[in-house]
C-alpha cells in the first residue's frame, strides 16, 4: 500500500509517499522564511506561499520516490486544524489529484498525523500515552487506536510551543524561538530566576504557560527604565540564564502533568507500554531527556519521532492518510477543511470537567 500525503496547516508545505512497511518512498518540504520578519506566521503570506509552491514540492516528491502518481493508492491531506488559507491549498489540491486519478481521498487530522508519526519509527501497539506539544496545541492524550483519542488534558491559554516563541521574541532572539531558547539555554543557569508553574496543584492533567511568559517579561521589564522591553538592553549571560530558566520550568510543567496522566494510564491501561512525545516542541532534546526519565521511572517505554519529523512535514500526514485508510476511513471529494478540528471530537471526555483528577 502506497499513500501520498500533503501538509500546508502553517508555514511547511510538504509532500511525502510512504508505504505500509514503513518506507518513506520520496519526501519533499519547503519552510517558508517569508514570517521572519514579522515575527510569527502571518495567515494571508503562508497561504499565497503554500498556493506558490505546492505543485512543485508534490512534483519533487515524487521524482524522488521514482514512481508515477498512478502507482499511488491513496492521497491524503491535512485539512485541519490549523490557518484555513493553506489548509484550502493543501485539501484542494490533494481532492483535485484524487478525483483525476480516481484514487481513494483520505482527509487527517493534522493532530493525528503527530499522533501517529513515531509509529512510522518504532514498534509502538495501541494503546499508548501521548503528549501532543507543537506551537498551536499541547495536550495529553490516550491514542486508543486510529481515530480514537481521549484527552486527559490540554492547555487553558498558550500552548508550550507559542509560549516558547513569544519568549524567545521578547528577548530578541527571531522567530521561530525554540531552537534558540534551547541552544542558549545550554549554556544559562536554570536555577538563578524562580518563575510560576501555572495550575500545578489543580489536580487536573490541564496546563497553562499565560502566566510563566508573563512572569519571564516581567524580569525582562526590570532591564529597562519605562518597561518598554523593546528597548531592553541584556547581558548575553543573562538572556541565557533566563532562556535556561523558563526552559526547566516549561519542562517542569509538562513533566509533573504528565506523571499525573500516566497513573491514570497505567490504571486504565495496563496493556498500554508507550510513551509518546510529538510535536515541534519534542524536538527539544532537553524535554526529551526527561520525559524520557520519567516514563522510565515507572516502567514504561518512551517514544517519539526523529526530531526532522517534529515539525510540520508531509511524512506524519502520509503516514496518518495511510494508517486511515488502512483502517477503513476515507472521505468524501466536498469534506470541507476545518480551522478548528478537535482530535478527540468523538470521543468521551476523562472524568472531571478539564480532564484526569488523581
Amino acid at each position: 500500500m502506497i499513500v501520498l500525503g500533503i501538509e500546508s496547516s502553517c508555514d511547511d508545505t510538504g509532500a511525502a509517499v510512504v508505504t505500509d512497511s514503513k518506507e518513506i518512498l520520496g519526501e519533499a518540504l519547503q519552510s517558508q522564511e517569508e514570517h521572519k520578519q514579522y515575527g510569527g506566521v502571518v495567515p494571508e503570506i503562508a497561504a499565497r506561499a503554500h498556493l506558490e509552491h505546492v505543485d512543485e514540492i508534490v512534483n519533487s516528491c515524487m521524482q524522488r520516490a521514482h514512481i508515477s502518481l498512478n502507482e499511488v493508492d491513496a492521497i491524503a491531506a491535512s485539512c485541519g486544524p490549523g490557518l484555513i488559507g493553506g489548509v484550502v491549498v493543501g485539501a484542494m489540491t490533494a481532492k483535485a489529484l484524487a478525483l483525476a486519478l480516481n484514487k481513494p481521498f483520505v482527509a487527517v487530522n493534522h493532530l493525528e498525523g503527530h499522533a501517529l508519526c513515531a509509529r512510522i519509527a518504532h514498534s509502538i501497539e495501541f494503546p499508548y500515552l501521548l503528549l501532543l506539544v507543537s506551537g498551536g496545541h499541547c495536550q495529553i492524550l490516550v491514542v486508543k487506536n486510529v481515530g480514537e483519542y481521549q484527552r486527559l488534558g490540554t492547555t487553558i491559554d498558550d500552548a508550550a510551543g507559542e509560549a516558547f516563541d513569544k519568549v524567545a521574541k521578547m528577548l530578541g532572539l527571531g522567530y521561530p524561538g525554540g531552537p534558540m531558547i534551547e541552544k542558549l539555554a545550554a549554556t544559562g543557569d536554570e536555577n538563578r530566576f524562580t518563575l510560576p508553574r501555572p495550575l500545578i496543584g489543580s489536580g487536573d492533567c490541564n496546563l497553562s504557560f499565560s502566566g510563566l511568559k508573563t512572569a519571564v517579561r516581567k524580569i525582562i521589564e526590570t532591564y529597562t527604565t519605562d518597561g518598554d522591553i523593546d528597548h531592553a538592553i541584556l547581558p548575553k549571560q543573562d538572556v541565557a540564564d533566563i532562556c535556561a530558566c523558563f526552559q526547566m520550568t516549561a519542562t517542569d510543567c509538562l513533566v509533573r502533568k504528565l506523571e499525573r496522566a500516566i497513573k491514570y494510564f497505567k490504571q486504565n491501561y495496563p496493556e498500554g507500554q508507550h510513551v509518546v512525545v510529538s510535536g515541534g516542541v519534542a524536538s527539544n532534546t532537553y524535554l526529551r531527556n526527561h520525559l524520557r526519565e520519567l516514563a522510565e521511572n515507572h516502567g514504561l517505554e518512551f517514544a517519539a519521532p526523529p526530531i526532522r519529523f517534529c515539525t510540520d512535514n508531509g511524512v506524519m500526514v502520509a503516514w496518518a492518510g495511510l494508517e486511515r485508510y488502512r483502517a477503513g476511513y476515507t472521505s468524501p471529494l466536498d469534506f470541507k477543511p476545518r480551522p478548528r478540528w478537535p482530535l478527540d471530537e468523538n470521543a468521551p471526555k476523562a472524568a472531571g470537567a478539564g480532564g484526569v483528577k488523581a
